[in-house]
């Protein structure tokens, strides 16, 4: 069956999910040849090193062709599927793998139209990878979620509400640190047929490679400091969040003094920004972490920065995340500390000059010294915070300097 003269052939393509990210994986398609879709539709779900996310169809019309199949990586701005649209969209029309539009109207037959690889069946019911990882982090019986997608497909939005409204009790998540301490007695790993990541998950290899490219790229150093949270403990405890909150603010404040590590540096171009987008590493369990940005962060106040960082911590875990949530972070702060650990040499996430690393506050012996001069030993809570920076766009006496502001805003609260 051959498409009308009047219709036109929209393209649906590879979106940019952020200034770093140069390629995506194509998960699943929602739809196939011949099949018609509405505007803002899921029509494919796509993962990334950011994000795995579901691209929606950019027009209402029929389903074209399939070019990029299930499992393929291909790059930002790349044709993976065309839809038809115009007079005679009601007329689908197949084409070569290659995308090659030129020359007369190519029949429809099963031999030229490009056949997505299936998603996991249950029985008569169809899934994505999506929804599977979704309900297999939470424990769900995914023939107990009721599908309000088409013919009754289970959609990841489905098993999202099946999780909030389960009375079971929900995940423990770290929502400031990009690690997690490995089980005390870890079940064994299911057989699985091997795959071209050697048991990495599609999202950890693409991770590796970024933080690769990052380690080649810059001319990463790390510089620590000691501070005192005494001041950060008293606050709170009586506002009742946690000590990223005020790293976050007091780091946005020693920015404002200290601009010149808000920038980003692309091969030369070296672009200061005045807006503070603060990236905040999540964990996302065995596929890695994600950084979601709090865009203009430095307009919020500490309990408004708590806010914001349980919030995409949340939409995080449950697969929320859009492409804008990962785009434009300009400095990004990571915590490994709260399970113990009290050094670390985070990697930078290009194109940004720098990241912070927020260590275990643990109380230890110290030297004090009072207004009189007089030195004693006394019992703080400290902590050590770790700088990696880009000696490209960076010195080594700018960094110190920064750090030294955070701790003077860290240890003059009132």
């Amino acid at each position: 069956m051959s498409s009308s003269p009047t219709d036109v052939l929209v393209d649906v393509t590879m979106p940019q999910m952020g200034v770093s990210v140069a390629e995506g994986t194509v998960v699943a398609w929602r739809v196939e040849p011949g099949d018609r879709i509405e505007a803002e539709a899921t029509i494919v779900e796509i993962s990334t090193d950011k994000i795995d996310t579901e691209v929606p169809s950019p027009a209402s019309g029929v389903v074209a062709e399939i070019i990029v199949p299930v499992g393929e990586t291909v790059d930002v701005g790349t044709v993976m599927a065309r839809i038809a649209v115009g007079d005679g969209a009601g007329a689908p029309r197949a084409q070569p793998l290659d995308g090659d539009t030129a020359g007369p109207p190519i029949t429809e037959t099963k031999s030229s139209i490009p056949t997505p690889t299936p998603a996991a069946r249950n029985g008569n019911r169809r899934y994505s990878p999506v929804v599977q990882r979704i309900a297999a982090e939470h424990g769900i019986d995914l023939s107990q979620v009721p599908g309000t997608g088409r013919d009754g497909r289970v959609r990841k939005q489905d098993v999202l509400a099946f999780v909030e409204a389960s009375p079971t009790e929900e995940p423990p998540l770290h929502i400031e640190s990009p690690y997690r301490p490995e089980p005390v007695t870890p079940a064994p790993a299911p057989a699985a047929p091997e795959i071209d990541g050697g048991g990495l998950s599609r999202m950890r290899r693409q991770i590796g490679e970024h933080m690769k490219r990052s380690l080649d790229t810059a001319a990463t150093c790390t510089t620590w400091i000691e501070v005192d949270m005494s001041r950060v403990e008293a606050a709170r405890a009586r506002l009742g969040v946690t000590a990223l909150a005020f790293v976050a603010r007091a780091s946005i404040d020693a920015i404002r003094e200290h601009p010149a590590l808000n920038a980003w540096l692309e091969g030369e171009k070296y672009t200061r920004h005045s807006d503070v987008n603060l990236g905040i590493a999540v964990s996302l369990g065995d596929d890695g972490l994600i950084v979601p940005v709090i865009p203009r962060a430095h307009e919020l106040s500490v309990e408004g920065l708590a806010a914001r960082v349980k919030d995409i911590a949340r939409r995080a875990r449950s697969r929320e995340l859009t492409p804008d949530d990962v785009r434009g972070g300009t400095f990004t702060i990571t915590n490994p500390g709260q399970y113990g650990s009290i050094m670390a040499t985070p990697i930078i996430n290009q194109p940004q000059v720098a990241i912070l690393d927020l260590e275990a506050v643990i109380k230890r012996a110290v030297v004090v010294t009072d207004a009189a001069g007089n030195d004693s030993i006394a019992i703080r809570p400290m902590t050590i915070l770790g700088l990696s920076w880009d000696h490209r766009a960076l010195d080594g006496a700018l960094s110190a300097q920064f750090l030294a502001t955070i701790k003077r805003n860290l240890e003059s609260l009132s």
